[in-house]
């Protein structure tokens, strides 16, 4: 802006406020102007009308007794057709906008929880707008936006927020932890119970082969040899197969060092047992 031969330029987005003899006359918008200083008329100063932002960080104390800084954002601007008003009735724009801005969160974020301050950031900041929107209208500035962009509890509440969270997920961890593990523990039950059951179920019908193959032995023989009875012949077929399981166990070069009562009652004794056993066998399928 110049001031040459009583002209004056006023440049974009700013507007000039003119006076005559001190007394408030008039807007100059931007552009050149004829300001005859001799016949009383004087420039009072600019004002610009771009958008201007201000951050205000304000400390307070939420609900649960956790005190945080939260910083806002406010952008606002004067307006053109109230130029008169912004220049005139305030003297420190920022120091007011400022003020208000304390006066509304700490109005508001008492009323709140620490995790409901984060929640509600957005709601605090329009209460902020709306406060500043009514009061600031009086005075010719227009509040375009205004946000909340920060939240700083105190260090060592950060710090217990995040073992807070660490512990809740570790404890989720564990939980899923125990579940693939009681999984795993069902899983392989359920696998050596039907183990079990299927060798279960071979014994059994190895045991009924035996027994099967004995009975047809013994009628065989009996038919064959005439004069013998069913008992001398399972009992010569019960001390074949004693022989020749004493045969095997000598055999292997692996065997540990087994002692079985050996000698004509010993055998008898054997093959009585045997017997007795098949029978009980054959008699529970």
């Amino acid at each position: 802006m110049g001031n040459l031969f009583c002209c004056i330029q006023v440049d974009q987005s700013t507007v000039a406020i003119k006076e005559h003899f001190g007394k408030y006359q008039d807007v100059l918008e931007p552009g050149c102007h004829c300001l005859p200083w001799f016949l009383g008329y004087q420039l009072a100063g600019n004002l610009s009308l771009r958008v201007q932002q201000l951050d205000v960080r304000c400390e307070t104390k939420t609900k649960d007794n956790v005190f945080v800084n939260v910083v806002a954002s406010i952008q606002y601007r004067a307006l053109a057709d109230k130029a008169n008003d912004a220049f005139y009735k305030l003297s420190n724009t920022k120091g007011q906008i400022q003020a208000y801005v304390f006066d509304v969160i700490r109005a508001s974020v008492p009323k709140l929880n620490l995790d409901d301050v984060f929640e509600q950031k957005n709601e605090i900041a329009r209460a902020v707008e709306d406060e500043l929107e009514k009061a600031m209208s009086a005075y010719g500035y227009e509040i375009v936006q205004t946000l909340i962009v920060d939240i700083e509890p105190d260090e060592h509440v950060k710090r217990a927020m995040n073992e807070i969270n660490a512990a809740a997920r570790l404890r989720v961890a564990a939980n899923e932890k125990a579940e693939a593990e009681k999984i795993l523990q069902i899983k392989r039950a359920e696998g050596e119970a039907e183990s079990k059951y299927l060798s279960g179920l071979g014994i059994a019908r190895q045991r009924q082969a035996i027994v099967d193959g004995l009975r047809d032995s013994v009628l065989g023989f009996s038919v064959n040899v005439p004069g013998t009875s069913a008992k001398d012949v399972m009992d010569m077929v019960l001390l074949t197969q004693y022989f020749d399981t004493m045969k095997e166990i000598g055999a292997s070069s692996k065997s540990s060092a087994v002692f079985l009562p050996h000698g004509p009652g010993a055998v008898r004794d054997v093959a009585s047992q045997i017997r007795d056993g098949l029978l009980q066998a054959s008699a529970d399928h």
